[in-house]
């Protein structure tokens, strides 16, 4: 497992270049078929626009572009590159353009949905997707206030939390923290309380 970054959720941004308007939208995707079936959607709304472009990269490397009808290497291609330039994953963008009856020419292709692109990018919420583990911890009530404290200073993410005849915890703590955590709380709670592994996952953190 290897960390990356990503984006939650999905931004949106426009550009206007000659009477041509450019729409461009950044969708979190990680499968090529999940992928087919945002382009498939925007097609369907924007089904009386001239283009709709679209290039993506996912975190195994799968990379795809398409032009749409626009010259070759002057629409897909662009946006492909400002996605490599981010060094951002399971990203797919669509910029669709309704044309405004004058040519932009080649660079000016490139330039409007390159920079279309990249404001609807800038705009998306950036996540670290890090390797963690997650934890399940048991306390009485008496030790729960010093327990949620020990845990914020160990830069640990409360989940969940279920008060019943006791009180247990859902944390998620990135994995090169959690050494720190665990002798820390052997030795706060003389090993009376114990935090039980359930999973290592991806979880995203806010950049």
């Amino acid at each position: 497992m290897q960390e990356y970054t990503t984006i939650e959720g999905n931004s949106t941004a426009e550009y206007s270049e000659k009477h041509s308007r450019f729409i461009a939208n950044v969708f979190y995707c990680e499968s090529e078929t999940q992928a087919s079936e945002i382009i498939a959607a925007q097609k369907s709304k924007y089904w009386d626009a001239r283009h709709n472009v679209y290039a993506y990269i996912l975190q195994n490397g799968t990379a795809r572009f398409s032009d749409d009808g626009e010259p070759h290497g002057t629409a897909g291609m662009p946006i492909l590159e400002v996605i490599k330039g981010s060094g951002i994953t399971n990203v797919l963008i669509v910029v669709t353009r309704y044309f405004g009856g004058i040519l932009l020419g080649t660079g000016g292709l490139v330039r409007a949905y390159s920079t279309s692109a990249r404001d609807a990018l800038q705009n998306a919420q950036k996540v670290l997707m890090c390797v963690c583990h997650e934890f399940t911890i048991d306390c009485d009530y008496g030790n729960y206030d010093r327990l949620t404290r020990l845990i914020a200073d160990h830069n640990g993410m409360i989940q969940s939390t279920d008060f019943t005849d006791k009180v247990t915890v859902n944390i998620v703590f990135k994995k090169v923290d959690c050494d720190a955590f665990l002798n820390k709380l052997c030795e706060t709670f003389a090993s009376k309380i114990e935090a039980k592994l359930k999973d290592e996952l991806f979880f995203p953190f806010n950049l």
